[in-house]
């Protein structure tokens, strides 16, 4: 318990000394919020404490707990993989896609991250009052082909229209299902010390592409969304190696934030080289002028792998040979050395940790 002391002061009175006896008063990070706040929907710390917190409490089970891209469930003997996503993204058109694409895109490669064939998805549609008909229907004509070449089809929905200004024009929801390859193990927690990690090509594109339209800024060359289906991608690396142990869609948070996800989840470290992870000079550009770090902006068409490491060359060959992987590389390593943390090797020779962003760099991307 504190105790009031007093000290002389400079005309003989006396005033209170103050107690250190408990060291200085340092603010406590915040971690319980009376409020959901924007950041809590940027999928870095503040994300993972809503699950934890709110969702898990009430619905955790065998299924939910691995926290995966989807659930893998086994219904009369076959392996399933079943995934729903969200978009709220603004606006809706963006260089290289739209909402429309970019829902079903994200629900089809959310499968393949479980290393599912994806069969069929469903959709949602929230539109809000006011919306021009022809802006509608060119979303729906982009999840046409969008489905049409990720090899699926849209086989149930619903839609629902809100006050105007209550909306933001259309949030569209999707879920998908699919058919788990024989033999087959993806999961966060298999990521194994002497694990290789992979990716398909350069990053940062989706994000950026985004904030120049949502901004009406120009850079010094043209940024175009990613958004591209990888469950074919995905096929022709699980044929050079069945065994892939991860493999994830850096998606709100990118690379960074993925890499965290997967070392917390099985309890490793990781090594990367700045150098090996190809960023887009429009993007360092654009990303140097906003103060942003482009490992954090989200992705819509890459995927990491997480490969033992005698499997490597032949999954990194396998991706080149892909229109969707010819600028795959090699960036980092699985260690046991720091479980939990990811180290990034940076172009000068110094080394810093990457860590999950607590708040949200650029909201409603996805």
């Amino acid at each position: 318990m504190s105790r009031d002391r007093t000290t002389p002061g400079s005309g003989g009175e006396s005033r209170a000394a103050p107690d250190l006896s408990e060291g200085p008063a340092c603010p406590v990070p915040l971690t319980d919020y009376a409020h959901v706040l924007l950041a809590h929907g940027g999928g870095g710390k503040l994300t993972q404490q809503l699950v934890q917190s709110v969702f898990l409490p009430q619905f955790k089970n065998d299924m939910l707990s691995p926290l995966h891209d989807g659930a893998v469930v086994t219904l009369n003997g076959v392996r399933c993989a079943f995934t729903t996503d969200s978009y709220v993204v603004s606006p809706i058109a963006f260089p290289g896609g739209d909402i429309g694409d970019l829902a079903v895109n994200g629900t089809v490669n959310d499968l393949a991250m479980c290393g599912a064939v994806p069969l069929f998805l469903s959709a949602g549609f929230i539109i809000e009052e006011g919306l021009a008909m022809e802006e509608l229907r060119s979303v729906v004509r982009s999840m046409r082909s969008a489905a049409g070449r990720a090899g699926v089809l849209l086989v149930t929905g619903d839609t629902k229209v809100v006050d105007r200004g209550k909306g933001d024009k259309l949030f569209v929801t999707t879920s998908g299902l699919g058919v788990v390859r024989d033999g087959v193990e993806i999961a966060p927690a298999r990521a194994t010390p002497g694990d290789v990690l992979l990716i398909n090509g350069p990053v940062g594109m989706h994000g950026i592409a985004i904030l120049s339209v949502r901004e009406g800024l120009e850079f010094e060359g043209p940024v175009r969304s990613d958004t591209a289906p990888l469950n074919d991608l995905v096929r022709v690396m699980l044929e050079a190696c069945p065994d892939i142990h991860v493999l994830r869609d850096p998606t709100r948070g990118g690379v960074a934030t993925v890499l965290n996800e997967i070392a917390s989840s099985a309890r490793v470290g990781m090594q990367i080289e700045e150098t090996a992870i190809h960023v887009p000079e429009a993007v360092r550009g654009a990303c140097e002028i906003l103060g942003l770090d482009p490992l954090y902006i989200a992705n819509e068409g890459k995927v990491i792998a997480v490969v033992p490491a005698d499997a490597a060359t032949a999954v990194l060959e396998s991706m080149r040979a892909h229109p969707l992987g010819r600028e795959s590389t090699q960036f980092g390593y699985v260690v046991a050395d720091h479980p939990g943390t990811v180290l990034m090797k940076s172009s000068i020779g110094a080394t810093r940790v990457l860590d999950m962003l607590s708040g949200e760099q650029l909201p409603r991307i996805c």
